[in-house]
């Protein structure tokens, strides 16, 4: 029972941290975030997609984490 609520506390901060990452991917694909100057994935929307996809797959281990 401790090795569940481990792991579910481990995807749940995984996926916390996917949504984080995902969403600033998504600011910087779309240029909304243009934050470090030097990175190569300011306002590219390859980028932005990438981003929708991970902050989707965090969305999904949270979900996943919270389940009885």
């Amino acid at each position: 029972m401790i090795i569940v609520r481990a792991l579910k506390a481990i995807m749940l901060i995984i996926g916390i941290l996917a949504v984080l990452m995902g969403l600033l991917w998504v600011g910087q694909g779309l240029g909304v975030i243009m934050w470090p100057a030097e990175s190569f994935m300011l306002a590219e929307q390859k980028w932005a997609v990438y981003g929708a996809i991970l902050a989707s797959v965090g969305v999904l281990l949270i979900h996943l984490a919270r389940r009885r």
